[in-house]
Formats: structure tokens, C-alpha cells, sequence
């Protein structure tokens, strides 16, 4: 597959190609061939809906250019360069699969309905002489591979440099390096991997995976130019006064401080801001006018646009504001933008914040932080009645030991005295159990015999939490009924299937109900779980 970071489109294809391996590593079977009119189903509809996707993208690029033909047109252009070089590469692909098909079940066949394919009606799925005769004798393979290059180097030849993961994922979406040297010294070309010794079924499955690949790079390639319309512009279309405070909550004592400027700012004059009551007035036109009251102040203001605040108050709420004018180009009449604020001046209190939840977790690092309003953070003591609580980057890491209550405790230097700033309980709980699954499935549902038997093992995820925390499954069983009521059973002591169970597998026929029982998993806290039972019926 591909070498650089993948996007979730990418790895959705990818795992495909991943049951198209895993499906020609077992006998070519009609079940097997079978299943790859599936797999060649679900590329399909992939590659329809990046179609689909990337035509709303040509819309939105058309209807920018009527818009602004100089700003958007060579955009517009580009992505039309892109989908012609997309076309090409995909309408080649679907030519070489029509010559196949048509050269191994003859002309007017049922599988090929103008340019359209239909793997599940094709009667020579078994073939492995044609695919190679067209794709690989004929050098069809090679010409692909061409097409392939050149589309790629196009794409990424178009994107900048700072955009280098858009470029590797692209260059690994499209590669079309030869695989590596494999354990025996063998060497392999990409032509021959993806076109010799494979049934047509195969070969016509793969092709679609490589169809699907290019509309991915499409998609990602047109929506990348889409975005550079608008990437050189101001993100800005009003001009408001702004007020950043260093906090809207002070402690008693403590000063409290702002900054003041223009959300939009002209680098070429500096404004001046005032600091008090105003006047605000609304004429016959609709249009407001403000002007300072008496007994207003300014404030000095830097170069860079913003002035700075500051003033020391009593406990209470304080309310504050002003205007700020600024020169309007060409002589006009100034502007002036106003601004309100308030803040709270309070005695000194406690903040504990989970990061997580409510709760803490028995076995896990919970992460919280410990705030004081006004006070640095290398200025505050936590404890903890259950458990411990250590310092972790800008927050804590806690620790719990048993289920049931917890409390923090904090105490905090604030003028060189230690004094203490509350507590706050929480609730201490156990880790829920994962739940247990086989190739996806939980608690029940159907599989075919080939997916299950090439299944790695039972895997234990956790749904819904919000700890990314690890659970591994130590044991299960595999068992079922014979039509004589025999019951079969095998045992792995790892998450793994045993050589045993996948024979107990491949023994068994369609519609029997196996049973994955008796599976446990240890996690964070070494204490194995016994998990809940999954029912799989074959199909």
C-alpha cells in the first residue's frame, strides 16, 4: 500500500485491499469468487460518491468564477485540468476491464452493458490466463502504470510545499513502486503483482480499487484548489472594537488588566482610544453617532494598534468602556467604534476541573486541572484523600485506589502566606468492561466462513469512553452443535485464533451458529474480566 500518512478514504480502501488478500490467500473457490463481486461492489459505490463530492466542488468552482473571473478563473481551470487527466486515467482502467471480460466470455456477454461492468455476471471469474494476456503481454499494465505517474506528478506538482501531507498522501494513494524484495529473494514488478496469476475476479476487483484511488486524489486534489480562492484574503469584513482582558474575575487585591484594539486594524496610523462614558445618538437616516461625556480619559496605544488598561478596584462589579476612533481614509469622518466590558472583583476561590468527566477512574491516569483565579500555578498545593495526585505539564495526573468518594484539597500561596482555597469531592469508579468482538461483530450477528477463518482473534475496544485505554483478550472458547448434537469446542489461551479453532471453522456449514464463549481480558489495573458471549451464524 502506500508509505506516507493515509486519509480516512484511503484506509476505508485499504482495508478492502486488505479482504481482497486475505480472500486470495485461500482456495479459489465459488464462494471466494463470490466474494469478490462484494468487495468490487463496494469500491463502486465508493468511487460514485467521490463523483458525487467532487461535482459539487466543480459547481462551487464555476459559480465563484462568474463571480470573479480574475480571482477564481485560473482555479476553476486547474481543477478542470485535474478532472480531465482524472477521466482519462479511470476511462482507460474501465476499457481494459471491458477487453477482458469480452475476451474471456465473448462479445454481447451479460457482465458488460456499454461501458458499464457488472462483475457478479461474469461466467470466466476463475481465469487467470486472460488478465495476464491483456494487462501484462500486451503491456496494458505498463501503459496504466504510465498514466498513473503522470496524473500523480501532475496533482503534486500543483500543490505547494507547505502543504507536504497533502502531498504524501496523494503519492501514496496513487504508488506505483514495485513491492519489496520478499523473504525468498524474489522480486516483483507492480504490473505483475496486481495482474498475474489472479483469477479475472481478482484482477477486475483490484482495477476497480485503482479506479477508486484516482477519484480519491481528484477529491482531494480539487478541494485543496477550491480552498486556494479565498486562501491569500482577509478573513475580516467588519471593523469592531475589541477588549481582551487578562481575566473577567479578579481577586481581591489583585489588578486588573485589558487589552484594547481594532479587530481590523490599519498598519498605517495608529487609533486613539478613550476610556469612559459616551453618548450614543441614532439621527432621522438610521445612522449612529457616538461623542464622549465629560470626564473621559485616554490611553496610551502602541504601535501595533492595541492599548493597554490597567486599574485597581474594590470587591464588586465593575463596569467600563469607551470609543475608539480611527482617521477614514481620503479625509472622510472619523471612525468611531465602541466598546463595553465589565468584570468581577471577588475573595480568592477554588476551581478543580476534571478534564475527563466527573468522575475518576480506578487503574487509569484521570487528568484534571487546578486553577486559582489570580494565582500562578507554581503557587498551588493539591492533595487528595484517596489515591495521589501529581503534577503533569500545565495540569495534575490523579491516581485513585478504591471505589466510592474522593476529595481534593487546595491550598495556594498568595502573598507569601499558604492559605487554604476549599475542596471538591468526586466519585470513584471502576473502569467499565470493553465489550468484546470478532471481525467487527458484537453479541451476535451473520459472517461467511472465509472472512471468519481469516479473522486475527476476539479483540476488546471500549464504546463510548472517553480513556483511550488498552484491554487485552487473554482467552476464549469456540465451540458449536453438529447437526448429530455433538458439541465442538477449542480453546486459545491468547486473543489469537488457534490452527484448532479455525479447523472447527472451516469444518462447519452454512447457517451453523458458533459460539465464542468464556472470553476474558485484562486491563490497566492486571485484573482479568470475563466478557460477554458473541453469537456468529455463518451465511
Amino acid at each position: 500500500m502506500g508509505h506516507g500518512k493515509e486519509s480516512p478514504r484511503q484506509k476505508m480502501i485499504g482495508m478492502m485491499y486488505l479482504v481482497l488478500t486475505a480472500l486470495l490467500a485461500l482456495n479459489v473457490s465459488k464462494d471466494v469468487l463470490n466474494a469478490f463481486v462484494n468487495v468490487d461492489e463496494g469500491l463502486h459505490k465508493t468511487t460514485m460518491n467521490f463523483v458525487a463530492k467532487n461535482q459539487d466542488v466543480y459547481n462551487n468552482l464555476d459559480k465563484e468564477a462568474k463571480l470573479n473571473e480574475n480571482k477564481a478563473g485560473k482555479f476553476r481551470d486547474l481543477a478542470q485540468e485535474v478532472k480531465k487527466r482524472a477521466d482519462e486515467v479511470f476511462e482507460f482502467i474501465q476499457t481494459c476491464k471491458i477487453e477482458i471480460i469480452n475476451t474471456a466470455d465473448g462479445q454481447g456477454n451479460e457482465a458488460v452493458k456499454g461501458t458499464e461492468v457488472d462483475l457478479k455476471n461474469v461466467n470466466s471469474k476463475d481465469n487467470t490466463d486472460i488478465p495476464a494476456q491483456i494487462m501484462v503481454v500486451q503491456g496494458k499494465a505498463a501503459e496504466l502504470k504510465k498514466k498513473i505517474e503522470e496524473y500523480r506528478a501532475f496533482i503534486v506538482a500543483n500543490i505547494d510545499e507547505q502543504n507536504a501531507e497533502l502531498k504524501n498522501s496523494i503519492e501514496s494513494g496513487l504508488n506505483t513502486d514495485n513491492p519489496p524484495v520478499s523473504a525468498d529473494g524474489k522480486m516483483e514488478t507492480w504490473e505483475g503483482e496486481r495482474f498475474t496469476h489472479l483469477p479475472l475476479a481478482a484482477v477486475i476487483t483490484i482495477m476497480s480499487g485503482i479506479q477508486a484511488d484516482v477519484r480519491n486524489a481528484e477529491s482531494d486534489a480539487v478541494r485543496y484548489i477550491y480552498n486556494q480562492i479565498t486562501a491569500a484574503d482577509f478573513k475580516f469584513n467588519k471593523l469592531e472594537a475589541t477588549v481582551i482582558p487578562n481575566s473577567n474575575y479578579i481577586i481581591s487585591g489583585n489588578e486588573y488588566e485589558a487589552q484594547i484594539f481594532l479587530a481590523a486594524s490599519d498598519s498605517t496610523q495608529t487609533p486613539t482610544i478613550y476610556i469612559g462614558d459616551y453618548e450614543e445618538k441614532v439621527d432621522a437616516n438610521g445612522i449612529t453617532s457616538y461623542k464622549m461625556r465629560p470626564g473621559f480619559d485616554s490611553i496610551k496605544v502602541f504601535k501595533e494598534g492595541k492599548g493597554i488598561f490597567k486599574e485597581r478596584r474594590s470587591i464588586g462589579l465593575r463596569k467600563w468602556g469607551g470609543l475608539i476612533k480611527l482617521k477614514a481614509p481620503s479625509g472622510g469622518s472619523d471612525i468611531l467604534k465602541p466598546f463595553k466590558m465589565e468584570y468581577q472583583v471577588a475573595e480568592a476561590s477554588l476551581v478543580v476541573s476534571p478534564t475527563k468527566m466527573n468522575v475518576f477512574y480506578i487503574g487509569v491516569e484521570n487528568p484534571v486541572e487546578i486553577s486559582v483565579p489570580g494565582v500562578p500555578g507554581d503557587k498551588i498545593f493539591p492533595s487528595i484523600s484517596n489515591g495521589s495526585i501529581t503534577k503533569s505539564g500545565k495540569g495534575y495526573i490523579v491516581k485513585v485506589n478504591s471505589p466510592g468518594k474522593t476529595t481534593i484539597n487546595v491550598t495556594a500561596e498568595i502573598e507569601k502566606i499558604k492559605k487554604p482555597m476549599g475542596s471538591m469531592e468526586f466519585r470513584v469508579k471502576q473502569v467499565p468492561d470493553p465489550i468484546a468482538k470478532i471481525g467487527g461483530i458484537k453479541i451476535k450477528g451473520n459472517i461467511s466462513k472465509q472472512v471468519l477463518a481469516a479473522q486475527s482473534g476476539v479483540i476488546a475496544e471500549m464504546e463510548n469512553f472517553d480513556f483511550d485505554i488498552k484491554f487485552n483478550v487473554t482467552e476464549f472458547k469456540l465451540s458449536y452443535t453438529t447437526p448429530a448434537g455433538f458439541v465442538k469446542e477449542e480453546i486459545s489461551k491468547s486473543n489469537k485464533l488457534t490452527k484448532s479453532q479455525i479447523s472447527l471453522i472451516e469444518a462447519a456449514n452454512k447457517n451453523q451458529k458458533i459460539y465464542v464463549e468464556d472470553i476474558k481480558a485484562v486491563g490497566p489495573d492486571g485484573k482479568p474480566r470475563p466478557l460477554g458471549s458473541i453469537i456468529l451464524t455463518l451465511n
